[in-house]
């Protein structure tokens, strides 16, 4: 006799399945390739972050700007993660992996 796995969660969690779950992950991974779009190319702009201390940091790096934001959707944790082994990988391109990703899930959906 096999047992139910035993699911410990917040009470206020709610759990989707099927293809609204699947909608839900390619917004909020969109949602972080939408911040990072505008910082690439010849016309890219600023972004101004407010960091954990209190100060103003405005850059266009698409990996500082990744580094500061704090997200909690685990679709959305999943980019930053990209950014981050492309990074570590390969040392450049963490923000056109990032906009070619959003690309990608645009196309998916």
């Amino acid at each position: 006799t096999m047992q139910s796995p035993v699911l410990v969660l917040n009470t206020n969690t709610k759990r989707e399945q099927g293809r609204k779950a699947q909608l839900g992950n390619i917004e909020a991974a969109k949602a972080v390739a939408s911040i990072i779009r505008t910082t690439l190319g010849p016309r890219s702009m600023l972004k101004m972050i407010l960091d954990p201390m209190g100060g103003l940091v405005m850059t266009n790096d698409g990996n500082a700007i990744l580094r500061e934001i704090d997200v909690s959707h685990p679709a959305a944790k999943s980019m930053i993660e990209l950014s981050r082994t492309q990074d570590e990988e390969v040392g450049d391109g963490t923000t056109s992996v990032i906009v070619l990703a959003g690309g990608k899930l645009t196309v998916a959906k």
